[in-house]
């Protein structure tokens, strides 16, 4: 196995152990702040978590939606904490300065055949554009004065270099989106276990009373409608950051295909045979 195989085997296990981490301390975290702060005693009248909230208290009110509410809770925070590590990835691999300014760039110097020019400005840009190109210009350099392969040899030799390089960076831009978009699909359906669950304990508890009482079963309701608040809320946000991350991969992706293409026909076009 090669050098580069082991360090990104070694990266992919890093990634994966991130995640399961990431997902267990959530889990932890959620019933900690469920248990000792919402299920806290001075929240409840009487000092009795299992009673009726201190009016206006919203951690108490929260608690009664039941164990259901932890794992929403966990599935929120491993939400916030993946956003958050997207927005970094996404910024890194768009490098330093516009995109847009960086590409006319490399077309300028290619242009006019400043190759090492136009290396040194992917060594300075530093984004995953950067690297794809630096990976395609320094193949340029190996086959633009080679005299034993055709023309058309080194058109796909050219070609396959960008495309292993850029099979390379695309995974790092996508990884962790399908934990999003899993998040938007289950936190409603959990959301929802919790209300039945709550509307079964709630009506199960009326018909022991013996007799119907509109307060009592208000109450169980309401208590009940928190899961469904709390599931809709997190699977709303899911879907409003999958999507704005989605756009941002799609158009770094719609720039790295771009600047392949203007460099691999500035290539076709500066050969000698």
């Amino acid at each position: 196995m090669s050098k580069n195989s082991q360090s990104q085997s070694l990266k992919d296990t890093l990634r994966s152990a991130f995640a399961v981490g990431t997902i267990l301390i959530a889990l932890i975290v959620s019933v900690l702040i469920f248990i000792y702060v919402m299920g806290n005693p001075v929240n409840f009248e009487g000092g009795n978590p299992k009673g009726t909230p201190l009016p206006g208290n919203y951690l108490a009110t929260i608690y009664k939606g039941g164990f259901i509410v932890p794992l929403l809770m966990s599935l929120l925070l491993v939400l916030i904490t993946f956003s958050i590590e997207r927005a970094i990835t996404i910024s890194k691999a768009k490098g330093k300065g516009k995109i847009n300014l960086f590409v006319k760039n490399i077309q300028s110097l290619l242009s006019a055949n400043k190759i090492n020019e136009a290396i040194s400005a992917c060594d300075k840009q530093q984004g995953s554009l950067a690297n794809i190109m630096k990976s395609g210009l320094v193949k340029y350099t190996e086959l633009r004065d080679d005299e034993k392969l055709e023309k058309e040899q080194k058109t796909l030799a050219m070609q396959k270099e960008l495309e292993e390089a850029t099979a390379l960076e695309l995974p790092m831009l996508s990884r962790n989106l399908v934990i999003l978009s899993t998040i938007a699909s289950i936190s409603v359906l959990i959301g929802l276990i919790g209300t039945v669950l709550g509307m079964i304990r709630a009506f199960a508890a009326l018909a022991q009373a013996g007799s119907p009482d509109a307060l009592q079963l208000a109450t169980g309701i309401s208590e009940a409608l928190i899961n469904t608040a709390f599931g809709i809320s997190g699977s709303t946000l899911a879907i409003v950051l999958y999507n704005f991350f989605s756009t941002k991969i799609d158009s770094l992706t719609f720039k790295m295909d771009e600047a392949n293409f203007s460099l691999l026909q500035t290539f076709s076009s500066q050969i000698k045979r």
